[in-house]
């Protein structure tokens, strides 16, 4: 099969690999950029517990200045997985979605045991951090990176895709899905995709793309791309 990527080529060169050696031809299209932006270390620094909904803030936060033996809640797989390679010893890790990190929270750590920090990009699909307050917390958000749509793709690429449309595409994010569109718009495409299937991380993603005839949708949580190949 031909397997489409859009994220950005550290996020996603292991399952590359993995494709591959299943015999599948993979393309590469990376839908967004992320640039770290400043952020007050102090917040971090005396936080009680740390929240994770993107490996990308695990990844340009100086984790040298949080303490790797608070509780560190993560929103799923690959976050748990970057918070435990720079050290995070206490990590509660929920199965994907903002919503089952939430209950996550509320069971595990109370508002007496002191602040909370959500550590996040501009742009957030929830306001986890407003939930909890609600909820009677005391919680930070801390903003270290942002996120742009690429518009600007190879065209030689853009060409070969065109003539072999993916029968597969992996999209991670609102963002990554808004961005999809966007290219799928702008290049003129929206009829080329009714044989492909579209694998989304939450409806929210999802619904972003649903203007646009697909074999199939189906949701999924970081770690089971492999896994869903045998559902097709």
């Amino acid at each position: 099969m031909h397997i489409l990527l859009t994220r950005q080529l550290q996020d996603c060169s292991d399952l590359i690999i993995r494709f591959k050696k299943l015999g599948h031809m993979v393309s590469h299209l990376p839908l967004l950029s992320i640039q770290k932006v400043s952020y007050d270390d102090d917040l971090v620094k005396s936080c009680k517990s740390i929240i994770f909904t993107s490996s990308n803030a695990i990844k340009f936060l100086d984790t040298k200045i949080v303490d790797k033996k608070i509780k560190c809640f993560c929103v799923g797989i690959a976050t748990e997985k970057k918070a435990k390679s720079v050290g995070f010893q206490n990590i509660i890790s929920a199965e994907g979605n903002v919503r089952n990190l939430k209950e996550l929270i509320l069971q595990n750590f109370v508002p007496s045991e002191g602040n909370l920090v959500y550590v996040s990009g501009e742009i957030i699909s929830s306001d986890l951090d407003q939930e909890l307050i609600e909820e009677g917390y005391s919680i930070k958000r801390v903003i270290n990176y942002k996120t742009s749509y690429n518009q600007i793709f190879d065209e030689d690429f853009v060409k070969k895709l065109k003539v072999n449309i993916p029968d597969i595409v992996y999209i991670y994010s609102y963002n990554s899905a808004q961005s999809f569109l966007n290219f799928i718009k702008n290049e003129q495409t929206e009829s080329l995709w009714m044989n492909t299937n579209l694998m989304c991380m939450g409806e929210k993603t999802s619904s972003i793309l649903n203007e646009i005839k697909w074999k199939k949708i189906f949701l999924f949580n970081p770690g089971e791309e492999e896994f869903l190949l045998y559902k097709i």
